[in-house]
């Protein structure tokens, strides 16, 4: 009683707030009759529904009975709810009766009494009063269940007992009445009811006056009754989590229902993308909540339009977090492919490790295009779409693909990581011409370009026809200092120098060590490693080295104890990749902790090293500048060994770049930069760190056979623009186009594009059709066979007909006795400027040849004499019929090459992360192909193979379902191709293509 009582009364308040009126009464009661009976046992839960409404309140003290309804009306003769009372009694009266109650006494309660006081009109009574005569209104359930649904629990047991005494009463008037009284009421008019005998009425009142006497006497003390013990009755306790599960799983629903139903993208709560996959971001990257300006810009206008974006922010602000989010949105939600472009081989594979395991949750495929990986075009996915993780150039390519197979459209979204790059030289170029071709061949396909330095993005937002965000948010503080001798000063910008000091280098330096360490680098990484991870740039990649060797001669002993067993894995895995030999370097170093980084590295030795740093097995990097802007390596501090790039002063967006690599989310509260520097570079450095960003500028006409002509060549052959006049227009509206006026001096643009045309026909790429144009910028261009060739090889220009040369030499004698012959051809032109061989060794491996391969060096024009001439060579492609026999040579000749491993180790080493090492072990473990590894529990794995941590099993049995899958969508979807029917096939009527492809379809299914 006293824990119900509260509850009771509010529910009492607010039943006197919500009663509804007669006519909301009757309109309800019409609807239970239009309506067929609900289950006994919903109705049942409805109710219990109802009992549990309310949240329960502190107790009160409440010993009155009058208390429980102050404030309520009261029951007296002539109140409102006396005559509310009277409607809800007739109602639960027996038909029969009810006939005899429609009599004058009660016509003159609803026209006088409750009719004035709800304010129901005269029509909406006597509409109400012929609708319940009328025979043709089918029979509803009883109106007692309707009346009580909305009823407060607490008044149930009061209209239960009510029910008894209405049934002896009905029963009574039954016997008076006859089985023709029904009959009666639905014959007559309700105006004639009036006109009936005063005998009936006066008998009816009678009878009716005895029954409300006895009723009004003991309404009030039945009604508290049934209140009371209505409110003794124990509340059940439900699970607080059970109700919060089925409110979200409602919820859920919901959401879906109205995904289904609406065209709109939304398809969930997280920025319209189900919660799965918040959930996934909590359970894979421990991401949690975003930062604020990540919500602001996944939520600004341009975005929801779909408009090109571009944004910058500091290194380390959380860019890829949007970029991932948009790229979801666009798989799942607008159900489009994506590509996705980086700058490097190992970002590459980096991300591809991080996005599989969304892939396989989420149903979409993630494919690799960096190195030897891709398929041009690549596969058509008829249900599940694909994201594609790409370099600069193989992203160009699968580009020109896409729009050769007349699938651009498909192409829901590029993104472009480091969008900076399309300033840098050849590369520069290649990305520049992908991003032109996606905004002149679809207007369908959005942009997003990110960057940590931008300066000029005015031209950039031209060129893309983008909108900006820019925000300097950084997770964690990064301070700057500069280091002058022993001193240490703290960049700046308020003072009037640019620095303040901070502090004095107090370390005790020995002669020997002042002697080897004039910088007093030992000082500075040992106030951080071990316990945090440190990197220092260096000039150049011998001094990586030196730098390495000459910390660990002066590190304490104890530094070797630190995760030892670790280390010496980490040489026993470097042995294994590389032929059982290992780099005296970092032989002496990786005990320590050390190691160099820089690109004399192989790429298995260089995963083995990264991955050891990101664990904290290694604690300090010695790197090149290339480390910056490659895969996420972050650190406590950064020490720059000196203000210069092998010989060139410091660029700001390189000193940006490389110290965005301090501070660590979630790991570190800060990070540090320290810049070493000598007096005679102050004044330069102090020039570097406060002023702006380096502009970037196209390269497209610079980098002349890497640049615009192959765009020419590309344009022609994927038939973009095929005339003088369309190839001048696409010029306009590239970044070259943008920046015309301030990139071109001498001539114009119409003069180089016609140059560039005229140097193509000579060399025999393209040729000109003259027919039917009436004017010269009209005559369309026609790619040669070599010039389809060299497109699709990815050939530089500048050597298309050197490689045309060689390959046809060499089918005048292939050697196939041994590789030699073969890896020659495939030698790359551009390694000739790159490589200073040692002649010495050279002629001694060349005395090693066997009598085969000699032969192969006699018919290339090699000899003992001539022992200089360098190689080079090529991959070919089919355009050139000629050359078929290389295709059948090349393809396992390029398995050979890229993983440099044992046939059988190749299948596992197809998986991002799995290197010879790391195969050789699966393999010895029983995990022989890729199917073992989609298979295979993580947890297993971890147990199995020793030094695997948790979280790379994971990452290799996702990358394995997804390339496991891969392959089974691309032998189905062959499978169905070769069941359908060719729309081209003679007979088959044009109206008839789509049900043959239907009915193809079906079977290839069945």
């Amino acid at each position: 009683m006293e824990d119900g009582g509260p509850r009771i009364r509010r529910r009492v308040s607010v039943r006197k707030r919500s009663r509804g009126s007669l006519e909301s009464l009757r309109a309800a009661a019409a609807a239970a009759e239009l309506q067929p009976a609900g289950d006994p046992e919903d109705e049942a839960a409805a109710g219990s529904r109802r009992r549990k409404t309310g949240s329960p309140e502190p107790a009160q003290e409440n010993d009155s009975e009058e208390d429980m309804f102050s404030d309520y009306d009261s029951f007296a003769e002539n109140s409102f709810l006396a005559q509310v009372d009277d409607l809800e009694q007739k109602c639960m009266q027996p038909p029969e009766h009810r006939t005899l109650a429609t009599d004058s006494a009660t016509q003159d309660v609803c026209s006088d009494g409750i009719t004035n006081k709800l304010g129901i009109s005269d029509s909406e009574n006597n509409k109400c009063i012929k609708n319940q005569s009328d025979p043709d209104v089918p029979a509803g359930p009883e109106p007692e269940n309707e009346l009580l649904f909305d009823v407060p629990s607490s008044q149930i047991l009061y209209f239960e007992s009510m029910q008894n005494s209405s049934n002896d009463l009905g029963g009574q008037c039954t016997k008076e009445g006859g089985g023709n009284s029904h009959k009666s009421s639905n014959e007559e008019p309700a105006c004639s009811r009036k006109e009936r005998p005063q005998q009936q009425t006066d008998d009816f009142s009678k009878v009716r006056a005895s029954a409300e006497t006895d009723r009004r006497k003991s309404i009030t003390d039945r009604l508290k009754s049934a209140m009371t013990g209505n409110a003794t009755a124990q509340t059940p306790v439900f699970s607080r989590s059970k109700q919060l599960r089925e409110t979200l799983l409602s919820d859920e629903i919901s959401v879906a229902r109205k995904a289904i139903e609406s065209p709109a993208d939304d398809l969930g709560p997280f920025y319209s993308l189900p919660s799965k996959v918040r959930d996934l971001y909590a359970q894979l990257k421990g991401i949690k909540k975003l930062y604020d300006w990540q919500h602001t810009c996944l939520t600004l206008s341009s975005v929801q339009e779909r408009k090109n974006l571009i944004y910058s922010l500091p290194t380390s602000g959380g860019k890829t977090l949007v970029a991932e989010i948009l790229m979801l949105q666009e798989l799942l939600c607008r159900q489009k492919d994506v590509l996705m472009i980086l700058p490097y081989v190992a970002i590459v594979q980096e991300k591809i490790s991080s996005l599989s395991s969304f892939g396989i949750e989420l149903g979409f495929f993630v494919e690799e295009y960096a190195g030897s990986k891709g398929r041009f075009p690549p596969t058509k996915r008829r249900e599940k779409k694909s994201l594609y993780i790409a370099t600069i150039e193989k992203g160009h390519s699968l580009v020109n693909a896409l729009i050769e197979a007349g699938r651009i459209s498909t192409l829901g979204l590029v993104v472009v990581d480091e969008l900076h790059m399309i300033g840098e030289g050849g590369r520069g170029a290649i990305l520049e011409m992908t991003l032109a071709k996606v905004l002149y061949t679809s207007k369908t396909t959005q942009i997003i370009g990110m960057s940590a330095t931008l300066n000029n993005v005015e031209d950039l937002q031209e060129f893309l026809q983008a909108e900006y965000y820019t925000s300097q948010f950084r997770p964690v503080e990064l301070k700057e200092y500069l280091k002058v001798n022993d001193t240490i000063y703290e960049v700046d910008s308020r003072a009037a120098d640019g620095m303040t000091f901070s502090r004095l280098l107090n370390y005790k330096y020995s002669d020997a060590l002042k002697r080897m360490d004039p910088d007093h680098l030992v000082a500075l990484v040992t106030e951080v490693i071990p316990t945090y991870s440190c990197l220092v740039f260096c000039p150049s990649k011998k001094n990586c080295e030196n730098v390495a060797e000459m910390l660990c001669k002066f590190l304490s002993k104890d530094y070797l104890n630190h995760r030892e067993k670790e280390k010496c894995e980490v040489i026993k895995n470097l042995r294994n990749v590389g032929g059982g030999k290992v780099c005296p370097v970092l032989k002496r170093t990786i005990p320590f902790g050390v190691a160099y980084h820089h690109s004399g590295l192989t790429s298995d030795e260089r995963k083995l090293l990264e991955e050891a740093y990101s664990t904290g097995v290694l604690c300090l990097f010695t790197c090149t500048s290339t480390l910056a802007a490659g895969v996420n390596l972050p650190a406590r501090r950064v020490i720059l060994r000196a203000p210069y790039v092998a010989r060139e002063f410091l660029k700001r967006n390189q000193y940006k770049q490389m110290i965005g690599r301090a501070g660590r989310a979630g790991i570190d509260t800060v990070g540090e930069s320290i810049l070493l520097l000598q007096e005679k570079d102050k004044q330069q450095v102090l020039e570097l760190i406060n002023g702006p960003l380096e502009n970037c500028y196209s390269h497209l006409v610079e980098e002349f056979t890497k640049g615009i002509q192959s765009l020419f060549l590309s344009l022609i052959g994927l038939k973009i623009a095929t005339s003088l006049g369309d190839i001048y227009q696409f010029m306009n509206g590239t970044f070259f186009g943008v920046q015309q006026k301030i990139l071109l001096k001498e001539k114009s643009l119409w003069e180089i594009t016609v140059e560039s045309l005229g140097c193509l026909t000579e060399k025999g790429l393209l040729h000109r059709d003259s027919r039917g144009a009436s004017e010269e910028f009209q005559c369309p261009f026609r790619i040669t066979r070599l010039g389809q060739a060299a497109l699709k090889g990815a050939i530089d220009l500048a050597y298309c007909d050197t490689l045309y040369r060689d390959l046809k030499k060499g089918l005048e004698g292939l050697v196939l006795e041994s590789l030699l012959h073969l890896v020659y051809l495939t030698t790359p032109y551009d390694l000739v400027a790159q490589t200073e061989p040692d002649w010495m060794v050279y002629f001694r491996q060349f005395s090693q040849l066997s009598p085969a391969e000699q032969n192969v060096a006699a018919l290339l024009g090699v000899s003992e004499s001539f022992i200089g001439k360098k190689a080079s060579g090529q991959a070919i492609r089919k355009e050139l019929e000629e050359f078929w026999v290389y295709r059948a040579l090349f393809v396992e000749l390029t398995k050979k090459l890229t993983y440099c491993a044992k046939a059988e180790l190749i299948p596992l080493m197809e998986v991002t992360g799995v290197l010879e090492g790391r195969a050789k072990q699966l393999y010895s473990a029983g995990y022989k192909s890729l199917m073992h590894l989609a298979n295979a529990d993580p947890e297993v794995l971890v147990r199995t193979i020793d030094h695997l941590s948790r979280r790379q099993a994971k990452q290799i049995v996702s990358s394995a379902k997804m390339l496991l899958h891969e392959k089974a969508e691309a032998l189905q979807e062959e499978a169905e191709e070769l069941l359908r029917l060719p729309p081209d096939l003679p007979g088959l009527g044009a109206a008839n293509t789509d049900k043959a492809g239907s009915r193809a379809g079906g079977t290839a299914l069945w």
